[in-house]
């Protein structure tokens, strides 16, 4: 069966994390829309198809190709909308059973990304927490043979510059 290729740097999101006095932790992730996309490239869309089942209080996705199915679990979402909390669930379960038939795996080799405070745009409220309105997103990416990622670029797209720059040694 044919492999789901690697993602675009247009097809990766930046998440902040955690964010700090001296700066911002980000992680990067995939939507589900980039998995049915890549699904629809690779097999067709009339050669998948997904499913959902809830087991133990816990909401599982399928997604199944040529009679072969793939499950994982997801997690609700921290949205306050309690719609939202159970859409957010179904998505991430979509997405981890999109990670079990190999759509964007790559992501679990990005490095540790830490943005400097005067970069992310860190501010500090009254009540002393710190935060960020900044947004961040992939300029560039780049992968090894092993399909893992040896280069990568973030732009803050706040202030419109590079924030990040790594390349495997």
């Amino acid at each position: 069966m044919e492999k789901p290729r690697l993602l675009s740097a247009d097809e990766i999101e930046v998440k902040v994390k955690k964010v700090t006095e001296k700066g911002v932790v980000a992680l990067l992730y995939k939507t589900a829309r980039v998995d049915m996309d890549i699904l629809d490239e690779t097999y067709g869309p009339e050669n998948w198809q997904d499913d959902y089942k809830e087991i133990k209080g816990n909401l599982y996705c399928g997604i199944g190709i040529n009679e072969v199915w793939k499950w994982d679990c997801g997690i609700e979402s921290r949205e306050d909308d309690e719609g939202n909390q159970k859409k957010g669930e179904a998505s991430d379960a979509f997405k981890r059973a999109g990670f079990r038939w190999g759509i964007g795996r790559e992501l679990y080799s990005a490095p540790f990304i830490w943005i400097p405070a005067e970069k992310a745009g860190v501010m500090k409220a009254q009540n002393g927490r710190v935060y960020t309105n900044d947004k961040f997103t992939v300029e560039k990416i780049v992968y090894n043979e092993a399909r893992k990622i040896s280069g990568l670029s973030i732009i803050n797209t706040t202030r419109k510059e590079r924030v990040f720059v790594w390349q495997r040694a």
